[in-house]
């Protein structure tokens, strides 16, 4: 038997292909030749083949194929359509276009493309679907997945790194100095809800006479300038220019610190398959307050505050609350470390992806 990871793009700290290097890593474990096929490839040590290649390597009765979907890409379904073998796709989600509107008609039609593939990928009947939460699932179901071949993988990820990094102590030094810092990680696009944060942070601002800080850490990617000018341009509007730190591409140091840092992660986003960042302030111990938004609640359990509600009011409210009940914050910071022990940690989910792998293998 041979394995195959497919996946279009391949970057190290993208959540996607920190998935599949982690598989593609357990499979060399379990003994069988694995390889990954992509398009293209940055910021890996190990070795990518181009993704026409796949067949001839583990197209055969006996491969396996494990695919990352996470964008349109039509190659991966006739690909996948040929093989013989056992095939199995990994459903990250993809961002509703109605997101990116006002923003980027290039990433408007990219969401519509995968959005539009979906239905081509549910029904290929492949061995097993995986979604990163039962949200993503959900959603291969509809699209006619059977129940019977789902299943529910939180994604690889690299939070243990992070616990075990040194954090960067300038960082904390300039942080720790008496204002409260909210603190969002995330890429800067519109379904991750900066505006809404924005306003959340505002209202903080005005009811509480304290100093705070926002702390935005997160790749600003270029094609959506006009989304990145809103959040500036809402942030002057709220008179915060000073009360705003804007981290584009942190190093691994600079994220630990900002976690160790801040007083609360706060999450307004509007759409998210899994979330890897509320995995991470579980792990390091900041306390979170959320919009209980897609698949937030899901993975975020009891670990935290969560709203269904938008209410910027609200947010801060509950922020503050944090911040003056030591044993409410106590309590959260415990439960999200177990979440993270007991649910998220690597070893809990290799332990996982091999019960799911054994009836094909």
């Amino acid at each position: 038997m041979k394995a195959a990871i497919l996946i279009p793009v391949l970057t190290s700290k993208d959540a996607v292909g920190a998935d599949a290097l982690a598989m593609a890593r357990i499979l060399d474990e379990l003994g069988i030749e694995t390889r990954i096929f992509c398009q293209s490839s940055s910021g890996v040590q190990r070795r990518t083949w181009p993704a026409e290649d796949m067949l001839a390597f583990a197209g055969g009765p006996d491969d396996l194929v494990i695919y990352h979907f996470s964008i349109g890409w039509p190659a991966a379904i006739e690909q996948l359509r040929k093989c013989r073998g056992f095939r199995i796709v990994k459903y990250h989600n993809i961002t509703p276009p109605r997101f990116f509107e006002s923003y980027s008609m290039e990433y408007r039609q990219a969401c519509e493309r995968g959005r539009d593939e979906i239905a081509a990928v549910a029904t290929l009947g492949c061995d097993l679907y995986l979604g990163a939460s039962a949200y993503n699932l959900h959603e291969l179901n509809e699209a006619g997945v059977p129940i019977e071949r789902g299943a529910v993988l939180a994604p690889f990820h690299r939070v243990q790194e992070i616990v075990e990094a040194e954090a960067d102590v300038a960082l904390i030094d300039a942080l720790t100095d008496g204002a409260r810092n909210f603190l969002m990680v995330g890429r800067v696009a519109p379904n991750k809800g900066h505006l809404q944060l924005v306003e959340a942070f505002s209202a903080y601002v005005r009811a509480y006479a304290e100093p705070a800080r926002l702390i935005l850490l997160g790749k600003v990617d270029p094609r959506l300038h006009t989304y990145t000018e809103a959040i500036r341009q809402r942030i002057h509007e709220h008179g915060l220019g000073e009360h705003v730190l804007w981290i584009d591409g942190a190093s691994e140091a600079q994220l630990k610190a900002a976690y160790l840092a801040s007083h609360v992660f706060m999450l307004m986003s509007e759409h998210e398959g899994f979330c890897v960042p509320l995995v991470e302030a579980m792990a390091l111990g900041t306390p979170i307050v959320a919009h209980a938004s897609s698949a937030i609640p899901e993975t975020l359990g009891d670990a935290g505050i969560a709203w269904q509600e938008q209410d910027p009011w609200l947010h801060a409210a509950s922020a503050a609350r944090l911040f003056a009940d030591d044993e409410l914050r106590s309590d959260l910071l415990e439960r999200g470390r177990d979440r993270y022990r007991q649910s998220f940690s690597n070893d809990v989910l290799r332990q996982r992806f091999v019960e799911l792998l054994e009836p094909l293998l």
